[in-house]
């Protein structure tokens, strides 16, 4: 099983940065990619920013060059570096594992971290 915890979270005004982290631990070989997603209230989940094991990185329109995603592959983590931020940043973010197992490959979901931006 795989256990993926995301951190940082919390309430910033609007040009603000914040700084999530995610880190994925238990039964792991290869982790091919971590990503970022969040879902705003009354909204499905949306995609935010990837990177894969060579660290090719992808990121939403909305949200380029605003916020950069970064791994420490070492460390099983991956960050997602926020600034500038708007009001329409706040959601949950949820950090995505993927992982190559014996089975394939599959994703695993963190519980999520709240982002609040408001003055």
């Amino acid at each position: 099983q795989v256990h993926v915890v995301e951190s940082g979270g919390g309430l910033v005004q609007p040009g603000g940065s914040l700084r999530l982290s995610c880190v994925a631990s238990g039964a792991i070989d290869i982790i091919n990619a971590m990503g970022w997603y969040r879902q705003g209230p009354g909204n499905q989940r949306d995609f935010v920013a990837i990177i894969t094991s060579g660290n090719t990185t992808n990121y939403a329109d909305s949200v380029k060059g605003r916020f950069t995603i970064s791994r420490d592959n070492a460390k099983n983590m991956v960050y997602l570096q926020m600034n500038s931020l708007k009001p329409e940043d706040t959601a949950v973010y949820y950090c995505n594992t993927i992982v190559t197992l014996p089975t394939g490959a599959r994703g695993f979901w963190g519980q999520g971290t709240q982002v609040t931006v408001s003055s």
